[in-house]
């Protein structure tokens, strides 16, 4: 187990960082004021507008970098500092989440395949190390008994989870591309926001990259436990 701790703890670090570094470059680009003076909610709107969606809704939802666009009901949820703010930062964010929702609306097949995963995943990645942990107790690394298949079950689900983190990120680097490109294309932003705003959608998706990769190795050091390291 002391192996699998220093890569626990690794990942955490570098997650650590990234969140940090993160959350440094929105207060930074939170204080470019745009030229425009347009909120986070109405540069939403207006992206909407201009891809032909009139059936999703803006709303504002509490807490900091809790924004997100939800499929479900068709909103794209925005932080109250991104939902009333006009900079570069809060462009970003409403850009970034209408991406999502475009690619609701033209039936993106990542993101199709991610809200398929979506019920499988809510299932199975809360049990799935315990599964391989009591597998592993019961005797699963000896042999081809009932610890081996309670333990590769969990290995299997784990794999789900990894899947969907891998998954996400062409979902999360697409939903920038087209919040980018929006930005740029109808002069929404200076160049200096531009490079704000291109910046700070930059690390928010190194988020998603370290969490991929941390669950790709969390996945093979708990395959090797169960499988054998042969």
């Amino acid at each position: 187990m002391f192996g699998y701790y220093i890569l626990i703890g690794a990942i955490a670090i570098v997650s650590w960082a990234v969140s940090n570094t993160l959350k440094r470059k929105f207060a930074k680009y939170s204080k470019e004021h745009l030229r425009n003076g347009m909120s986070g909610a109405e540069i939403a709107q207006k992206m909407l507008l201009d891809h032909g969606i009139t059936d999703v809704e803006v709303i504002s939802t509490p807490g900091r970098l809790t924004d997100h666009y939800n499929p479900k009901n068709k909103t794209v949820n925005l932080s109250e500092a991104v939902y009333n703010q006009r900079n570069a930062a809060a462009a970003a964010v409403a850009a970034h989440e209408v991406g999502h929702a475009v690619q609701h609306a033209q039936a993106y097949s990542w993101l199709q395949m991610r809200s398929t995963l979506v019920p499988v995943v809510s299932v199975t990645s809360g049990m799935s190390q315990w599964l391989i942990i009591g597998g592993l107790v019961l005797g699963g690394a000896a042999g081809f008994g009932l610890g081996w298949w309670v333990a590769a079950a969990g290995v299997a689900f784990m794999g789900f989870a990894t899947l969907f983190s891998f998954i996400t990120l062409p979902v999360e680097y697409d939903a920038s591309n087209r919040a980018l490109a929006w930005l740029k294309n109808k002069n929404m932003v200076t160049p200096d926001e531009y490079k704000g705003s291109e910046d700070a959608l930059k690390w928010a998706a190194r988020t998603y990259l370290v969490a991929a990769i941390g669950a790709l190795a969390n996945l093979l050091y708990w395959a090797l436990q169960v499988f054998g390291r042969d």
